[in-house]
């Protein structure tokens, strides 16, 4: 006879282990809440490890907050490197030069950063560390969410090993194919540019000064990002988004040659740039569920929303799902993903994420022109947007996600 498994009861199941899925089970479970956390692939936590996340993430000052809740700000800290001024170059004249060079400092805003850069692989090492912490998270990698059943009383989840669970909740960060979207029968719209991203990490002779830098000539921005110092040295990640056929080229370029190319199209800002990492490539997408939430479900992050890197506003715009779907939970834990609590979820995040998405694609198409004429005007609108002071300002507080 085939073996009967009494199923497990858990407040909340997380399907997806990834920086936003790890993120939340470490905020509901410090918030009190059982939570089961799953992921097919176990998280690659070594940065020489092979499937090692090359990118990094930008931590904008609202995220530090839901960090902090999770328990997980301090395990983090140590690492970060600050993000004090965001610079904009455009280089889109006959020659790859800077031409114009607008810096939006946050010492205009506050005594404090813009947000704080981690690489992923180290974020994945310490919110794992942090979970095997929290007596109310399982987290259980190596396996996938295989069935998703609902009703108005709870869901049931069939889990890749053969465990059935009970949860009250059922939370999908679970990627841009999201499983549990699909089985919620949230339907989604998708963008594609026929453009990729590489990521990866250098270093370089000349000091960052914690200045974030977006280098805008066409194809795709080229953003460098401060790191800490790699073994006494500057170091920045870098995600260049490129034309697809172009960014294949790029990735397969030897060592030497690609150095070549990504100092010519950092516009020798940081002096000569040494790879120090192997290259990643991911396509590049806008992609929005026509609903976050479902019956006893709950989509977050990029099985909600995708957007290219730009303005560091993807696993930001991901933890404020996640700081909005922690606090209705704990305003109302009794009715923990009953019909109210969900339908309120979608309201307060879909039209935020839908305006940032648009406001994104806009950005993303207006740095992928190639005719010299667009290029010209482009930079044209920055220098006059810049030279708005109240502008400036407005446009600051939108990319923190502030008032």
């Amino acid at each position: 006879m085939a073996e009967t498994r009494t199923p497990i009861d858990t407040d909340i199941l997380i399907s997806g282990g990834g920086v936003a899925g790890l993120t939340a089970a470490a905020a509901f479970g410090q918030a009190g809440f059982t939570t089961i956390c799953v992921d097919p692939t176990p998280p690659v936590t070594e940065e020489a490890a092979e499937g090692a996340d090359m990118r990094s993430t930008a931590f904008l000052r609202p995220s530090r907050e839901v960090l902090k809740a999770a328990g997980i700000w301090d395990r983090l800290l140590p690492y970060a490197a600050p993000l004090q001024i965001m610079r904009i170059v455009d280089a889109g004249g006959e020659s790859p030069t800077a031409r114009l060079t607008r810096d939006f400092d946050a010492a205009d805003l506050s005594d404090e950063p813009f947000g704080w850069n981690f690489p992923n692989w180290l974020l994945r090492r310490e919110l794992v560390a942090a979970l095997a912490d929290n007596p109310l998270v399982d987290f259980r990698p190596g396996i996938a969410t295989t069935g998703l059943v609902t009703r108005e009383s709870g869901a049931e989840v069939t889990l890749s090993d053969g465990t059935h669970v009970r949860a009250r909740l059922v939370i999908g960060a679970d990627g841009r194919n999201s499983f549990v979207r699909e089985a919620a029968g949230l339907g989604v719209k998708t963008i594609r540019y026929g453009q990729k991203a590489l990521a990866f990490a250098v270093t370089h002779p000349i000091p960052h000064d914690n200045v974030s830098t977006e280098i805008h000539r066409s194809g795709g921005p080229f953003t460098l990002v401060p790191l800490p110092d790699r073994d006494g040295k500057p170091s920045s990640a870098i995600v260049w988004m490129e034309r697809a056929a172009e960014a294949e080229r790029l990735a397969t370029l030897p060592t030497e040659a690609f150095e070549a190319a990504i100092m010519e199209r950092s516009t020798g800002l940081l002096g000569p740039l040494k790879l120090e990492t192997r290259r990643a490539v991911w396509p590049m997408m806008t992609q929005i569920a026509d609903r976050f939430s479902g019956q006893r479900v709950a989509l977050i992050a990029e099985a909600a929303h995708v957007i290219p890197p730009i303005g560091a506003q993807g696993l930001n715009m991901s933890l404020a799902d996640l700081a909005c779907l922690l606090k209705l939970a704990e305003e109302d834990p009794v009715h923990l993903g009953e019909a109210k609590m969900l339908d309120a979820y979608h309201r307060r995040r879909w039209p935020e994420v839908k305006a940032r998405e648009v406001g994104i694609d806009l950005l993303n198409r207006a740095s992928m022109v190639e005719a010299q004429p667009l290029r010209d005007l482009r930079a044209g609108v920055l220098g006059a947007l810049y030279s708005l002071g109240p502008v400036r300002k407005t446009l600051m507080k939108a990319g923190l996600g502030v008032r």
